[in-house]
């Protein structure tokens, strides 16, 4: 069937907005582009790139469906960059396993099988008496100083955790691990809501005993002690899991709720 001059313009349109949503694509993700930033007016977009303003028009759609940018609309709209991040693939990955119906236990299981590994390699670094310790007694101190604070004292755990991932040498290991960190800290901190509200959150000695395996697993660290490290690192996560769980053992992964979406963009 051949097509009419209507849908050849409809098809050369979305070619050529899929090549400038491509080039804008690239160059956020290069750098060129920063996170914040704002994009070139539309005006500009179609002078750089020789294409119609609907082409323009539907690049940007691409582009915003993808989440590289927010479009604003009016006077004084414009598209503002968000180049990929930690939330933004803990988000993605949330989704995905949300859509497979896994369950949080599934989640705490994978977590607790990659995070002691980042644990041993920050105790691995040859830097780490500089880099790495100095940041985690610091996350030490304030989840000691909220130790009373339930729900304060789960975020400040779930920082401590975050960091020792993020210390890991091996970027895509740090991605990855990291990823995972964000999408659990969503599940337990949502937990912690929930028990704090219900009086029924983990006790002052529960509490102290999670702080004290922080405390160990960063002398072990210190130390220089990886198998250590590995060790109370599994060790600690397999027991505050199985608190969680004692709860979310049925619950699907949460990434879509309103409530998740602004701790990924918290974090």
């Amino acid at each position: 069937m051949e097509r009419t001059g209507s849908e050849h313009t409809k098809i050369g349109q979305m070619r050529m907005a899929e090549l400038v949503a491509a080039a804008l694509r690239d160059r956020i993700l290069a750098g060129g582009i920063g996170d914040g930033s704002t994009l070139p007016k539309q005006d500009e977009l179609v002078a750089e790139f020789g294409v119609s303003y609907p082409s323009v028009r539907e690049a940007l759609r691409i582009l915003e469906t993808e989440g590289f940018i927010t479009v604003r609309r009016g006077n004084r709209g414009g598209a503002t960059v968000h180049a990929p991040d930690i939330g933004t693939a803990g988000y993605a990955l949330g989704l995905t396993l949300q859509a497979m119906q896994v369950g949080v236990p599934d989640l705490g299981a994978a977590l607790a099988t990659l995070e002691p590994l980042c644990a041993a390699h920050c105790a691995q670094r040859s830097d780490r008496g500089r880099v790495v310790v100095p940041r985690l007694r610091e996350l030490l101190a304030a989840s000691d100083g909220c130790i009373d604070d339930g729900a304060a004292f789960t975020r400040a755990s779930r920082e401590f955790h975050d960091a020792v991932v993020g210390f890991d040498p091996n970027a895509t290991l740090r991605v990855v691990v990291k990823s995972l960190t964000s999408l659990w800290s969503v599940q337990e901190e949502a937990w912690a809501d929930a028990q704090m509200s219900r009086g029924a959150y983990p006790s002052r000695t529960e509490r102290t005993a999670a702080q004290r395996a922080h405390e160990r697993l960063v002398t072990s660290i210190e130390q220089g002690d990886a198998d250590e490290a590995a060790r109370i690192a599994e060790e600690h996560l397999t027991a505050t899991q199985r608190v969680v769980c004692r709860t979310l053992k049925n619950r699907v992964i949460d990434a879509a709720s309103a409530q998740s979406r602004a701790r990924f963009r918290r974090g």
